[in-house]
């Protein structure tokens, strides 16, 4: 059975056999015994994004515990609205909580204070919460849709767009200029990325990605 854990840019969760680089939650459990899920897509506010192995800790996925989710790349995780785990990712947590001070023009903000944050910008009700942008004032990582396909999301990277995939990028596309783009990664996401932070990226988006 191919569970109904993997989460895509627009914070969906899709059942797909595909491998993704990193792991996260909803802040605990919320699916059902029979390993599928009701109406709920989270358990609180507490969005995060894990490395796969921290520990030599072993899980039963989707079993007595929370509800084990898994992402393409960081990339992907962000544009959902999840941030990094302050536990098992420590130093990319910290990291992307300076930016977001940095960003801000604030102090450094604990975990908390972020999630209530995200939480709004991410979610309109029990949709995806977007906004309309200037294509021009979008940092790489970011992730839109075109208004021509709206249910297809692209991340930008350089001159190019890349199409979202279960399974890593495939089309890229030459990035348009001066044109409006809705935009799925959360406001403050965004202004962490345009403030310097570096997400890791799925191999298939192509080479010197994490530089």
């Amino acid at each position: 059975m191919v569970l109904q854990n993997r989460v895509d840019p627009f914070g969906v969760l899709i059942a797909t056999s595909a491998r993704g680089l990193f792991f996260g939650n909803r802040g605990g459990r919320f699916h059902r015994d029979d390993q599928t899920l009701g109406r709920r897509r989270w358990a609180s506010r507490q969005w995060i994004c894990c490395v796969l192995q921290f520990k030599q800790r072993h899980r039963a996925v989707w079993g007595h515990g929370y509800t084990e989710l898994f992402f393409l790349d960081e990339v992907t995780a962000l544009g959902a609205g999840h941030r990094p785990c302050f536990e098992c990712r420590r130093a990319d947590a910290k990291a992307f909580a300076a930016k977001w001070a940095h960003a801000t023009a604030g102090e450094i903000p604990h975990a908390p204070d972020m999630d209530l944050v995200l939480q709004a910008e991410r979610l309109h009700g029990r949709a995806k919460r977007t906004q309309e942008t200037p294509i021009d004032d979008l940092p790489d990582g970011t992730f839109v849709t075109l208004k021509s396909v709206p249910n297809v999301a692209y991340a930008i990277r350089g001159s190019r767009l890349l199409r979202w995939s279960e399974s890593g990028y495939s089309e890229k596309k030459l990035r348009p200029r001066q044109t409006a783009m809705n935009v799925l990664t959360p406001p403050s996401i965004v202004a962490i990325l345009r403030a310097g932070y570096r997400p890791q990226w799925h191999p298939s988006a192509g080479p010197g990605v994490n530089s």
